[in-house]
């Protein structure tokens, strides 16, 4: 099969904003005045019963020394459920998830039907411990650190609070500066019983790592809530945030409980022209199908067995990379293949503090059903037709040109007539007229 420059576009890549830094389910927390913003995020969740592994991917570019991260978790993780992951995992994931385009030929109209071409997108060691000083003006605040660990390149700590305001104040006295909008969402997570997750960068430990970005945390623990912490996301963020939340479950397709769970438009005709421009589609795209419904639902971009794809955007996940990503129950070794049981949810959720109030709380079905964000490009025939089936198809060719134009205009808002205007130049080369006499199309 022909592989497309353009269909190495991920949805990921195209909905994130350019930004100094990006978070994912809790909140930057920054030194003095730097401005740290989270716009959009990944997420990787493993979910078996009641276990959970999440893999929170770092987009964050600034200093490492500006760097913190206060995450919700329901228990108190110890050493060993803490990990560092690898992110070129998180991206191969998400390259094989991503909404993709595909492209067919026409064939020759006045001759046997001959097989489309199809393109599919390409494819530690424990902290010095705490001073007696310390640890009283904890008690005082009402914060307390249950455990503290050095993972890879991070500096953890697991703290537990009485009120809201005694963390807020600890973090401030410790050198970090919080979103005062934090204040209401700590006191609700505090009052569930939550501990808190923060980490920041070892800068010792990230020299010897090395490399630009931050690599993935990962924790794992055992709960029977199935749910993603996002509330404290909005506390610091810049309008509305993009997450993409990738699930791994042994049965079948994940959805949102406390919101509509929606599937994204898909399998549709689009013109010629959006080829060179799948990226600014696709996010106009998206942008109308979530203000359609309102602002409040989330969507689903994927989901398939992960043993194997059509079209496939990029290979499917080696049985090693899914177990780095916490599929614990596939063999070590080999390639996944289908039958795997391994099935992948891609889920897309464009959220602020007054569209998603609540945190993503989420259910595991059985549904089993593969769907995928697809859009379809069609190329006329260019050759000889002049046989009596080439009016007949020029016919059929105009009619459809017209739909495209009226379903991508309703797809993403654009004018219907700057549509018309770019397809007529993706059309030329195309002989609408046929044999029929030059004059006669002059004043058509």
């Amino acid at each position: 099969m022909i592989r497309s420059m353009l269909a190495a576009l991920t949805a990921t890549a195209l909905l994130a904003p350019a930004a100094p830094a990006a978070a994912f389910c809790g909140f930057f927390v920054a030194k003095a005045d730097t401005k740290l913003f989270n716009d959009a995020s990944k997420v990787v969740m493993v979910r078996d019963q009641d276990r959970t592994v999440i893999t929170m991917v770092n987009d964050y570019a600034g200093d490492p020394k500006d760097f913190a991260m206060v995450i919700p978790t329901p228990v108190v993780l110890k050493r060993k459920q803490i990990n560092v992951g690898r992110s070129a995992d998180v991206e191969h994931l998400d390259a094989y998830t991503a909404p993709r385009i595909v492209e067919y030929r026409d064939p020759d109209p006045c001759a046997p039907p001959i097989v489309a071409l199809r393109v599919p997108s390409p494819r530690a060691k424990s902290t010095a411990p705490i001073s007696d000083g310390v640890a009283r003006r904890q008690r005082s605040l009402g914060v307390k650190i249950e455990a503290q660990y050095t993972v890879g390149e991070y500096d953890i700590l697991i703290l537990s609070a009485k009120k809201s305001d005694g963390l807020q104040i600890w973090l401030d006295e410790n050198g970090y500066k919080t979103p005062a909008a934090a204040k209401p969402i700590l006191a609700s997570y505090i009052a569930q019983g939550m501990k808190f997750f923060v980490a920041k960068v070892n800068l010792k430990e990230k020299s010897k790592v090395g490399g630009e970005f931050l690599r993935p945390l990962q924790i794992a623990f055992e709960s029977k809530k199935f749910m993603l912490p996002i509330r404290l996301g909005t506390a610091n963020g810049r309008g509305k945030q993009d997450l993409i939340l990738f699930t791994l479950t042994r049965t079948g397709r994940v959805e949102t409980v406390n919101y509509r769970t929606a599937k994204i438009p898909s399998n549709i005709d689009i013109p010629l022209f959006v080829q060179k421009d799948f990226g600014r589609f696709y996010k106009a795209m998206f942008a109308r199908a979530s203000e359609k419904a309102g602002g409040r639902a989330v969507f689903t971009e994927y989901a398939w067995d992960m043993g194997w794809c059509d079209p496939c955007a990029a290979d499917p996940l080696s049985n090693d990379q899914l177990r780095r990503l916490g599929v614990y129950w596939v063999p070590k070794g080999g390639r996944a293949r289908r039958g795997v049981n391994v099935f992948v949810t891609r889920l897309h959720v464009r959220y602020d503090a007054k569209t998603f109030p609540e945190d993503l709380r989420l259910t595991v079905t059985g549904d089993r059903k593969n769907f995928q964000g697809r859009y379809v490009t069609r190329h006329p025939f260019t050759g000889d037709i002049s046989c009596a089936a080439g009016d007949a198809y020029r016919r059929r060719l105009l009619q459809r040109w017209d739909r495209e134009a009226k379903q991508l205009a309703t797809l993403t808002g654009w004018d219907i007539g700057e549509i018309r205007a770019k397809m007529a130049k993706s059309a030329k080369g195309f002989d609408l007229n046929g044999n029929e006499p030059w004059w006669k199309s002059i004043w058509d």
